[in-house]
């Protein structure tokens, strides 16, 4: 669900597991029509998405070389309460209508669409899939909440959804039947201090689930979980890696290939400081090396909090002092504009330096250092 983020200056600790390799470049900006994209599947060479809530009941096929629309399929008995994700199986295609930021919906449900109806025809009908969380007591609204979620995929004859924790910055697994009824979704494991999940996909035949979100500060990662079970979702291997695309509000991911992927961003807009993300669509690539860690419990911080950036300037100066107190090896250095875009990157960096701003124009920028395992950014005014 688009969010209103608000950017604390302070200092920014974004756990990874693991450094992998990848290459990701930009495909195109997304059309106007799903300019609030919010998940991804992709079926016979096309990209299909959802705008998420308050939209309407409709899928949009993209060709991803264009990334144009050259579909459209709308849901007749369905209603666009807040769409998030997006997922299939073999017969059907399931659309998770659960977003909750709130924390008090009891109308929590994924709709189910023949996938050979959806093929044949541009109106389609849905059945409903309802369910509720075995442990969620309180139903009492409170904004960013931790029974929000973002991110459903299929697991044999189980579909998966992912909370998204505003709160404890992590996510829980629950299960449910993947069958028209009512449900009480099972409560499988979690793991702590991800960030905010907003989108998952699982491909079956590498046994590879894919997890999107981004940070407090709108900085996207993938996370990648190996040897998942049907009770034990965050079991297996796991690598984590942080995107260097800028500020994007990453909501849907696919695999279309071993170690493929794509990405969706929706639109986003900050008013302080002044920051837009355009939705956009990318295509990942990421290596076949994945670090086994230990699994986390939901909000079980993994960060090395010695770590630390501190920025210091006389007042009128034009130079921009920095202390990074860190033993992790200093991968580079980057400073981002208001819009997310890197206007500075260096790949030799000193623990201690002073970065000449005299040719930066007046605005807000982040200087972010990318570390072994982990990011660190700071916010400061030129």
């Amino acid at each position: 669900m688009s969010q209103r983020l608000s950017f604390i200056f302070c200092f920014l600790m974004c756990a990874a597991l693991g450094n992998a390799q990848y290459e990701i470049s930009e495909l195109g900006q997304m059309p106007q029509e799903t300019f609030e994209t919010s998940g991804l599947i992709f079926i016979d060479g096309k990209a299909i998405t959802h705008n998420d809530s308050g939209n309407n009941a409709l899928l949009f096929e993209i060709d991803t070389t264009t990334v144009q629309i050259t579909r459209t399929v709308a849901v007749s008995n369905a209603e666009n309460v807040d769409w998030e994700d997006i997922a299939h199986d073999e017969e059907f295609i399931y659309i998770g209508d659960f977003g909750n930021n709130n924390g008090n919906r009891q109308d929590l449900r994924v709709y189910r669409i023949s996938k050979q109806d959806y093929i044949a025809m541009e109106t389609v009908t849905a059945e409903q899939i309802n369910f509720s969380y075995e442990d969620q007591v309180d139903f009492v609204a409170e904004a960013n909440s931790d029974w929000d979620a973002e991110a459903l995929f299929v697991l044999g004859d189980e579909l998966i959804v992912l909370t998204k924790q505003w709160k404890n910055n992590g996510t829980v697994a629950y299960s449910f039947p993947k069958t028209p009824g009512t449900y009480v979704a099972n409560k499988l494991d979690g793991y702590g201090n991800i960030g905010l999940v907003t989108g998952a996909d699982y491909d079956q035949e590498t046994n590879v689930l894919s997890i999107v979100g981004y940070s407090q500060t709108l900085s996207p990662f993938v996370m990648l979980v190996e040897d998942l079970s049907s009770t034990g979702i965050f079991e297996g291997k796991i690598e984590k890696t942080t995107l260097d695309i800028g500020f994007a509000q990453t909501e849907g991911i696919v695999q279309i290939e071993p170690h493929r992927f794509l990405l969706s961003c929706e639109y986003f807009s900050n008013e302080t400081p002044s920051i837009t993300s355009e939705a956009r669509l990318f295509s990942l690539k990421i290596d076949d090396t994945v670090v086994a860690e230990e699994p986390e419990t939901p909000g079980q911080p993994t960060e090395n909090e010695t770590d630390q950036l501190i920025l210091y300037r006389e007042v009128g100066s034009t130079t921009l002092n920095y202390q990074l107190n860190t033993n992790k090896r200093v991968l580079s250095m980057a400073i981002f504009d208001a819009t997310g875009s890197i206007i500075r990157q260096e790949k030799q960096v000193d623990l201690t330096s002073v970065i000449d701003l005299l040719t930066m124009s007046s605005s807000i920028y982040y200087l972010t250092f990318y570390l072994e395992g982990t990011t660190l950014s700071r916010p400061f005014v030129r």
